[in-house]
């Protein structure tokens, strides 16, 4: 049985206040939809501009939406007034960003436990899973040490599973392995995975790379150009668990590189 939708974009819309003087503004995204299952790892990729960090905004509620709705387990979670955002939606959307956003006067291990801080979620069992989510990226050894002191990579993995730790039903993820060398980037996916499967979140990811959509994904979309709307879906159907460091190598990669580069052209 496949499992129950727990997202959807329904003919979503977005375009930006109007300037004084000025022609009014085109629109980003327009007529939009798509939906995500309880679990599943969507990708999206679209050329440059396709508005995927807006659409990622809009999601997370951090921007509104000009026409359409977000749905969520059900229920409507759109408004197009801006004093009435929750970013995060009550702490059920989490959001990982290009920038890793560490706070540098805390250490690894009070970054990754901030959040719960915030929430006054910090307790013997939370504080047990920030350090086994600590250990399963490989960052034991590094609690005490600060973000100047880190790699680039291990930034990235502190500010990865500083958003698993308070366990958000969806995590949002634009671009977050983009600043890394290739090298890097492939033990980030990897990581990524491994915590996934610990407890198969719903994870929209967001990509300009072609590979990184298919090593990760169930399924990838394909945005088109302004205005952006879905210009194709694609199964991903290598099995897993996959070993990202061969993703080249696997049956069905190839042919599904080659359908997505397509439909991104």
């Amino acid at each position: 049985m496949s499992a129950a939708t727990l997202l959807e974009v329904r003919k979503l819309g977005k375009r930006f206040a109007q300037r004084q003087g000025r022609e009014p503004s085109p629109w980003v995204i327009q007529d939009l939809s798509f939906s995500v299952r309880d679990g599943e790892f969507l990708t999206i990729v679209g050329p440059s501009g396709a508005g995927k960090s807006t659409l990622l905004n809009i999601i997370a509620q951090i921007d509104t939406a000009t026409a359409g709705e977000i749905v969520f387990n059900g229920a409507s979670v759109t408004t197009r007034d801006p004093r009435a955002l929750k970013p995060g939606f009550d702490r059920r959307i989490g959001y990982v960003t290009q920038d890793d956003n560490l706070l540098p006067w805390r250490s690894t291990l009070d970054n990754v436990l901030f959040a719960l801080e915030v929430q006054a979620r910090l307790n013997d069992e939370t504080r047990a899973r920030a350090e086994m989510l600590i250990r399963a990226v490989g960052l034991a050894g590094f609690e005490r040490y600060y973000p100047h002191e880190l790699s680039g990579g291990m930034r990235k993995r502190t500010a990865l599973i500083r958003t698993l730790v308070y366990d958000p039903p969806v995590i949002l993820m634009d671009e977050p392995f983009a600043a890394v060398d290739a090298q890097t980037r492939t033990q980030l996916q990897a990581d990524l995975l491994k915590l996934w499967d610990l407890g198969r979140k719903t994870i929209i990811f967001v990509t300009h790379d072609i590979t990184e959509a298919i090593a990760l994904g169930d399924r990838a979309l394909v945005l088109s150009k302004q205005p952006s709307r879905i210009a194709a879906e694609h199964a991903i159907p290598i099995p897993r668990p996959r070993n990202v460091k061969d993703i080249f190598a696997l049956e069905g990669f190839a042919a599904t590189y080659e359908k997505i580069r397509a439909d991104v052209q």
